[in-house]
């Protein structure tokens, strides 16, 4: 796996790994202008490793004029109200995911799984508190590259999305599904709703697309819906 602090995916996209090779993944969009749009912010010291990374692909934090969240976990958004200050590019995010973004915590941990409430008790869940300027809501396309479509995959988190850019056919889950040693559920005490994760996640076998690239973990390229159906339907609804 490349070492590569920004690793191309299609035509003006790249994965900027945020920690280890690919342990927690930004994604970088550079539209026909020469605009940057960032998917999510990593933990709040992934904003040095995204600088980094932009400046890979000859970019600085100056080009980046919007920042989507799949979510308001800490390692998606911890670098985001740094990377807002930066930039000085407005956030997106689900509407439903605005209230924790903005109070800076994440939402509370599933009590009916197991370690869910002890978790819930030792992890705060904390990080610093940003401003969402566009609230997002499923099926919105955002006017990157082409299109970004947002899928709304709640579970993980109410307002949990993962977003598919259509002009290269790629596919974003989020953390609705990770792909650590193989395709697999999030952790399920980190899931708000561990059985709606479950549930929602099912419409990511429906959608087309040539590379699945996820938030955690490699990007898949051989097959890859095929591979993501094939796990979905060996689980429950």
């Amino acid at each position: 796996m490349s070492r590569s602090p920004a690793v191309p995916l299609a035509p003006n996209v790249w994965r900027i790994p945020t920690l280890g090779r690919a342990a927690v993944n930004s994604y970088a969009f550079v539209s026909d202008d020469g605009s940057v749009t960032l998917i999510d912010c990593g933990l709040t010291r992934a904003p040095a490793r995204i600088v980094r990374g932009l400046a890979a692909i000859g970019k600085v934090p100056a080009d980046v004029t919007r920042i989507v969240l799949t979510h308001a976990h800490p390692d998606h958004a911890g670098g985001a109200a740094e990377l807002a200050r930066r930039t000085g590019a407005p956030v997106a995010a689900h509407a439903a995911d605005v209230p924790y973004a903005e109070a800076g915590r994440k939402p509370v941990n599933d009590p009916a799984v197991t370690g869910g409430r002890f978790f819930a008790r030792v992890d705060g869940g904390r990080f610093p508190a940003v401003e969402v300027a566009q609230p997002l809501v499923d099926g919105d396309l955002i006017d990157v590259g082409g299109g970004l479509r947002v899928v709304h995959t709640p579970g993980h988190s109410p307002g949990h999305v993962s977003l598919l850019h259509e002009p290269t056919r790629l596919l974003i889950t989020g953390d609705a599904l990770f792909n650590v040693l193989g395709v697999r559920w999030p952790v399920k005490w980190l899931c708000n709703d561990f059985r709606l994760t479950q549930q929602t996640a099912h419409v990511l076998g429906e959608l087309d697309y040539d590379i699945a690239a996820f938030t955690h973990g490699p990007e898949l390229t051989d097959s890859p819906r095929d591979r993501i159906r094939s796990f979905l339907l060996s689980q429950p609804h």
